[in-house]
Order: C-alpha cells, then structure tokens, then sequence
C-alpha cells in the first residue's frame, strides 16, 4: 500500500467513525492496549480506536502478523499516535522489554476482533508472539471481543476455551448475529463499536 492509498483510506475510515457524542475526554489518563488479531473484521478497530484517541485515552496497539494482512500497520499508527507493536525480535534503540512494558502500563487490554486461535492459546497458556505474551503478563483487566465464522465459534473445544478464560476472570462481549464473511448469517460478527465502548466505560466505571 503505497502513501496516497493510505491518505485515501484512513480518509474514507473516518467518515465511519462512530457517531457518539463527545463526552469531553471521558477517557483522559487512561492506558488502553489494544491487540489486533487476523480476522476480517480488524479493519473495524478504526473507528474504535480513533475515539477512545479523540476522548482522551492513550492507546497502543499490539497487532499479530495475521492481522497486518487485513490491515496495515501504519494506518493503526496514524489514528493511534503511537507505534505498532508486532514483533517480539525488533531492534529496539533502548533497552526495554516491550511485552513486559506494555502489560505493566495497561489499565484495560482489548483483544478485538479475538480469533478463536488466540482464545485457545490464552487458555491454554501458550504465549508465543508479543500479543500472547502480552496477555499473559498483564495484570490489567482483559476483554475479549469474538469475531469468528460460526462454526467456529459454536465448536465446542472454543466454547470450553472461552468458558475456562470466564472462570479465570477474563470478560467477553458476545459476537452477534449478522452477515458473516463466510456468506451465512449467523452468530459471529464482531459486536458493534459502540456496544464494545459502552461495556469498556462499564468495566473502568465511567460514567
């Protein structure tokens, strides 16, 4: 994606941003980590994060390598002010262990859209990019935002998954039912933007 792509494309985004009202910096102060796994679905983290920006909150973005094929680091950079994070060999100018970092500053960790694949590593403990990392360093309060094919979503090895990161304290915000990429409609849509908003100033006791 060359330059003007991307000005054209961050450009059609924010006519889509969200349509909430200002809620003057409702979010100031706030540390958010925002992680990005692979699915189609990624490109809607747009709208989500150019808001919590524009009320006040500083997010970095944690984005795994399948989810750089869906959308493009730099884009995420432009609307969240911060560097992406993706890769847990990057040379670094200064010595910090990013993944420790980045759990340590966290007030609130978004998994959005949360793949099933990284569903089952956190509950399993597999921590094997900067993202499971991440997530299993922090002590932050964690929510999950599924967005699968149904199929997907209904097996019953990612329902046990999901029921044992319940039972550990991690949150969820249901799929829901909508036209999937897959061509059905069904259970598996990423919940709207503003549902998501609404259930992080739920959980951070905004009111």
């Amino acid at each position: 994606m060359n330059i003007i792509t991307h000005i054209y494309f961050t450009y059609q985004l924010s006519k889509h941003i969200i349509k909430l009202e200002r809620e003057d910096n409702m979010f100031k102060n706030i540390n958010i980590v925002v992680g990005i796994t692979g699915g189609i679905a990624a490109y809607k983290l747009c709208s989500l994060i150019s808001y919590l920006k524009r009320e006040g909150a500083n997010v970095d973005v944690i984005m795994t390598k399948n989810a750089c094929e869906f959308i493009t680091p730099l884009t995420i950079e432009t609307l969240s002010g911060n560097k992406v994070v993706s890769d847990m060999f990057e040379k670094k100018d200064y010595m910090e262990v990013e993944h420790i970092s980045l759990a340590q500053k966290a007030d609130l960790f978004l998994i959005a859209p949360a793949t099933a694949n990284i569903i089952g590593k956190v509950a399993n403990g597999i921590a094997d990019d900067m993202l499971s990392t991440t997530i299993m360093a922090t002590n932050s309060k964690v929510i999950f935002a599924p967005a699968m094919n149904n199929g997907m979503y209904e097996n019953k090895i990612v329902q046990d998954n999901i029921k044992k990161l319940k039972k550990y304290g991690y949150k969820f915000i249901d799929p829901v039912h909508g036209n999937l990429a897959c061509g059905y409609k069904a259970v598996g849509k990423l919940a709207d933007t503003n549902t998501i908003i609404e259930y992080i100033k739920e959980l951070l006791e905004i009111k």
